[in-house]
This record gives structure tokens, sequence and C-alpha cells, in this order.
């Protein structure tokens, strides 16, 4: 019987250590408290928002970089495509309607 009560204690120390290491008690906590909660989403919404846009313009930019110098090449068909791309682009950017 005392093995079984050591073995059990052991056991539960280990579910108390895994409980403490899983930080349930913040999360509780959290949840309790819903202000909190909306006011940590709407950061981290924003941030995110605000990343995909940073991160979007600069993919488009490098785009747009790449484009220009493949049509300043002249290349027959491809140039002239590029091109009618960029020029589209810069009268979009320009507030012009194409």
């Amino acid at each position: 019987m005392r093995r079984i009560a050591d073995s059990l204690n052991n056991r539960l120390e280990k579910v108390a250590i895994d409980l403490e290491r899983s930080q349930m008690a913040e999360y509780v906590d959290l949840l309790n408290r819903p202000f909190s909660l909306i006011w940590r989403n709407l950061v981290a919404g924003t941030a995110r928002g605000v990343g995909i846009a940073i991160g979007f313009t600069f993919f488009a930019a490098t785009i747009l970089y790449v484009l220009q110098l493949l049509g300043a090449l002249n290349l027959p068909i491809i140039g002239d495509y590029i091109a009618d791309i960029v020029r589209i682009v810069q009268h979009q950017l320009e507030g012009k309607a194409y």
C-alpha cells in the first residue's frame, strides 16, 4: 500500500510540474480578465496588419524594380508586356485611370 501511495505521489508531482511548465495559471488569469485579452488581441492584430502591409509593399516594390530592369533590356515580346505592366502600375500610382 505504501508503494502505491509513493507512486501516486510521484505521479502527482510530475503532473504539477507539467502544469507549472505549461503556464496554465497565467492562461486562466488572462481568461478571467476579458479586457486584457481583448487589448492583447487588438495590439497583436494591428502589429500583424502593419507587418503584412510593409512586407507586401517591399515585395511589390522589388517586383516592379525587377520588371523595370527587364523592360530596359528591350526583349522582343517580354519587354513590351513588361513595359505595359509597368506603365499601368505607374498610372495607378499617379492616380490616373487607365
